[in-house]
């Protein structure tokens, strides 16, 4: 049975404990949605400041909502649209300290002020976006960014 553990220490030794109990977490498991829920549960709970966290999956046109933890979302957002379309078309992480400065943003949660949003690929092939929210304003740091796409690279060794 999985257990989580408070996290400790630096922001860098955080993340790399919540890499392993990602790791422990999906070990095993290859069902995408089962994964993405499971992940959203935890790093939700793990990290403070946070109001939403989860998936979208790219069905071939546009993201869809997946699994997440948080208020109700925005089902669909078009490729290249928002922070979440932007770090899809370009491949690239999105850290926004102001989302309401982002042009083009998509308020889902008008709660929202900060958002960091690691892409998801698989062979050059789009298979969907991370996306976490915060009610505090340039909640995230590049020491964020590098965890959370170490997390994310946890999810995606999943469903290999």
């Amino acid at each position: 049975m999985f257990e989580a553990h408070v996290l400790s220490g630096s922001k860098a030794e955080q993340y790399a404990q919540l890499v392993e109990q990602a790791r422990g977490l999906l070990h095993g498991e290859r069902d995408r949605v089962a994964n993405a829920a499971n992940l959203s549960a935890l790093v939700f709970h793990a990290l403070p400041d946070l109001n939403w966290v989860g998936f979208y999956f790219h069905d071939g046109r546009e993201l869809v909502v997946g699994p997440f933890q948080g208020k109700p979302a925005c089902v669909r957002i078009p490729l290249g649209k928002g922070v979440c379309g932007t770090a899809a078309v370009t491949g690239q992480t999105q850290v926004v300290a102001d989302v309401h400065a982002f042009p083009g943003h998509i308020a889902c949660d008008a709660a929202s002020r900060s958002e960091v949003v690691v892409p998801l690929y698989r062979d050059g092939e789009l298979i969907g976006v991370f996306d976490l929210d915060s009610p505090i304003p340039d909640r995230f740091d590049d020491e964020d960014r590098r965890g959370l796409e170490a997390i994310a690279r946890v999810f995606m060794e999943s469903l290999a």
